[in-house]
C-alpha cells in the first residue's frame, strides 16, 4: 500500500507557533516522504527555527522567497505553496497536503486521515476538524466548519484528485472552489469531527475582531468571485447575524460581496462550474447541506473518472 504523502507549507512569521506543528508533523506514525516549508519573506526568528529542524530531519527541505513586506492571505498563499509544488514531481507522490505552520495534530493524524481516503475509493480530500481553546471559558471549542468541505489549515489530497481539479485556485475562495470541483468531477469532499483526527489551530479563524472582520469581507468578496447568487448570499448573511462577531460579521460579509458588485470585480471565469455551484446552493437553501451534499455525491457518481483529464493546474 502506497502511503507517500508530499507536505508544502506556506510561512512567513510564524515563530510564535511553528515548533508546535513542526514537532506535531515530525512524531506523526506515518511521516511524510517529503516535507517542503516556503518562506515567504519572513522578518523574525522563523528562517532560523526552520534551519534546525531541516537539519535534523532529511524529508524537510526549505525554500525561501524574497520579503513582499506584508503577510498575504488568500491568493498570496497559494503563490506561496506553488512556489514549493516547483521543487517537486507530484507523480512522485499518493498524496499531496498543504499545511499550514500555527496547528497541533494528533500523533496519528496522517495516518487517520489516509485510512479515510482509502476507505472510500471517490473520497478525493478529506480532513479532520479544527478546534481551539477559548481564552475566556478555557473550553476546547470547535470552529464550526462544516462536513461538505475539507479544512484549508490541512487540505489532505489524493494526487490523482487534486491534478484532475486543477489544484487551488490563485483566489481568496480557493479552499472552498476546490470542494465544489471535487464533487463537479464526481469526487467527495468532506472533514468529519472524529476524536482522533481533531487539531488545534493556534491562531483560530477570528482571533481578533478586526481579524474576523476583515476575513468576513474578504468572504463576500470570495463569494461573489466564484459566482454565488444575491439571494444565497443574503440567506447566508442572515445565518452568520447569530455567529459570533454578532451582526457586524455577518455585515461585513454582506458589504465585501456587494463592493464587489458595485465594483463589477472580475468573476471566476467558469461559467460551467458557476451554474453547478449555484445549483448546489439552492439545493441547500431549500434542503440543507448535509442532504443536499449526498443527493448530490450520488448524482455526481456517475461522473467519477478520476484518470479524465480535468482542469489544468495554474503554475
Amino acid at each position: 500500500m502506497n502511503r507517500d504523502y508530499l507536505i508544502i507549507s506556506p510561512c512567513r512569521n510564524e515563530e510564535a507557533f511553528m515548533r508546535h506543528t513542526l514537532d506535531s508533523v515530525t512524531q506523526q506514525s506515518i511521516k511524510p516522504k517529503k516535507w517542503i516549508i516556503v518562506d515567504d519573506g519572513s522578518t523574525d526568528s522563523t528562517p532560523s527555527i526552520l534551519k534546525e529542524y531541516a537539519d535534523k530531519f532529511s524529508f524537510i527541505e526549505i525554500v525561501t522567497r524574497d520579503n513582499r513586506g506584508h503577510r498575504s492571505v488568500g491568493p498570496g498563499v497559494i503563490e506561496a505553496f506553488y512556489e514549493g509544488y516547483s521543487h517537486i514531481n507530484i507523480d512522485d507522490y499518493q498524496y499531496i497536503c498543504k499545511l499550514d505552520l500555527d496547528l497541533i495534530l494528533p500523533p496519528k493524524y496522517f495516518e487517520l486521515v489516509m485510512q479515510k481516503l482509502e476507505g472510500d475509493q471517490r473520497l478525493g480530500t478529506y480532513s479532520g476538524k479544527a478546534y481551539y481553546t477559548d481564552k475566556a471559558s478555557g473550553k476546547y471549542v470547535s470552529e464550526g466548519c462544516g462536513d461538505e468541505s475539507s479544512i484549508g489549515a490541512t487540505k489532505f489530497y489524493k494526487v490523482v484528485c487534486f491534478k484532475q481539479i486543477g489544484g487551488f485556485v490563485r483566489q481568496v475562495m480557493w479552499d472552498g472552489i476546490d470542494s465544489h470541483r471535487c464533487r463537479y468531477f464526481g469526487w467527495k469532499s468532506a472533514s468529519y469531527d472524529e476524536e482522533e483526527t481533531r487539531f488545534t489551530h493556534l491562531r483560530p479563524m477570528g482571533s481578533s475582531q478586526k481579524g474576523i472582520l476583515t476575513g468576513r469581507q474578504r468572504h463576500g468578496f470570495g463569494q461573489y468571485f466564484m459566482g454565488t447568487g444575491i439571494v444565497y448570499m443574503m440567506a447566508a448573511t442572515v445565518y452568520r447575524l447569530v455567529k459570533r462577531p454578532f451582526i457586524i460579521g455577518a455585515l461585513a460579509m454582506f458589504w465585501g460581496y456587494m463592493k464587489s458588485m458595485l465594483t463589477r470585480v472580475e468573476k471566476m471565469n467558469d461559467p460551467e462550474l458557476i451554474k453547478f455551484i449555484n445549483q448546489y446552493q439552492w439545493n441547500c437553501l431549500f434542503k440543507g447541506k448535509a442532504k443536499a451534499t449526498r443527493l448530490l455525491e450520488e448524482k455526481q457518481a456517475s461522473k467519477w473518472e478520476p484518470h479524465q483529464k480535468g482542469y489544468d493546474l495554474p503554475i
